[in-house]
């Protein structure tokens, strides 16, 4: 459980609340544009304000999240281990912090979908870390591979840390559908994560003997779908046998996933100065009026050898 800090210096909020703009241009000419903020605050104290805005903006709002212990139900009845988004910044927040990681020494990197829904969570944890170098493309894969990250390794501050979320996603509508989700000013629901789907579909068209024969190769205009299309293949029987397609389709994409991550951690390792933590799950996206979720599959902190110092995962779903 995380410890909550009281906090009382005015100077430190008038700080947070004003960013940048208190920084003055002199500060920001003084971090690139990856260092992350230039302010005294702690990760968890920062957590704590922030929290108190979102409340403050949501009793405000038209259309805010808001806590749902029925959908709660749904989604971990679907997903069995997953957490609000919420309490899983408290958590991971505060165990950082115990391992030596602030805002000021932690570059935070994302392996997440391009869609926009997948930018809730690195959203909030941009706010305690700072910009975000991304890592990922279509259905969260890791496209920038060994150069991408040899050059987010390069931005970690010196005798700092990284900070690594990484895995698909999938969309749980307000009635409990797994694949699809409401979105802000659409009537469609809409499907989530599309690339995710679409690879689903083109794999069905092989296992059930429907695809076509062709001799097209994949287009550079969307290599990426090529290459989530041909990284999903060895799931097939998994998916075909599977109770719920849709459920178990993130999961076999996190296992792909995370194959390609270990291969990268450990061609990149040397460069990671004080050490990586590896975040990797599901982010379960739902509609406007209710949170988000993330099953954790992932807390590792491993050395710039590459070495795993320790699996902090028991600690954070206990």
């Amino acid at each position: 459980m995380l410890v909550r800090t009281v906090f009382n210096s005015r100077a430190a909020v008038a700080a947070f609340q004003a960013g940048s703009k208190a920084a003055g241009r002199q500060a920001a000419r003084s971090l690139s544009t990856l260092r992350i903020t230039d302010d005294n605050i702690s990760a968890s104290e920062k957590l704590e304000l922030l929290w108190s805005q979102q409340k403050r903006n949501n009793a405000v709002s038209a259309v805010a999240p808001s806590d749902n212990a029925a959908f709660e139900s749904t989604v971990t009845g679907k997903f069995p281990g997953a957490i609000s988004n919420k309490d899983l910044e408290q958590k991971v927040v505060g165990m950082l912090e115990g391992k030596g990681f602030t805002p000021k020494n932690t570059l935070l990197a994302t392996s997440l979908c391009a869609d926009e829904l997948a930018r809730v969570i690195e959203d909030d944890f941009v706010k305690i870390y700072g910009n975000n170098f991304n890592l990922g493309g279509l259905a969260g894969f890791p496209f920038a591979g060994n150069t991408g990250f040899g050059a987010m390794s390069a931005h970690i501050p010196d005798d700092g840390y990284c900070f690594i979320i990484y895995g698909p996603h999938v969309g749980v509508t307000a009635d409990g559908v797994v694949g699809k989700v409401e979105r802000n000013g659409i009537a469609l629901v809409d499907t989530c994560c599309g690339s995710a789907i679409a690879a689903s579909n083109y794999l069905s068209g092989i296992t059930d003997g429907g695809a076509q024969i062709t001799m097209n190769l994949q287009q550079f205009s969307d290599f990426q779908q090529g290459a989530v299309q041909e990284l999903i293949l060895p799931h097939g029987k998994r998916l075909s046998d599977a109770a719920d397609r849709m459920v178990e389709l993130p999961y076999a994409l996190y296992d792909s996933q995370d194959v390609l991550v270990n291969d990268i951690v450990k061609a990149g390792a040397g460069g990671v100065k004080g050490g990586l933590v590896l975040l990797g799950g599901i982010q379960i996206n739902t509609g406007p009026t209710t949170y988000d979720y993330f099953h954790p599959l992932r807390f590792d902190f491993i050395n710039n050898k590459g070495e795993l110092i320790e699996n902090m995962l028991p600690e954070l779903t206990k």
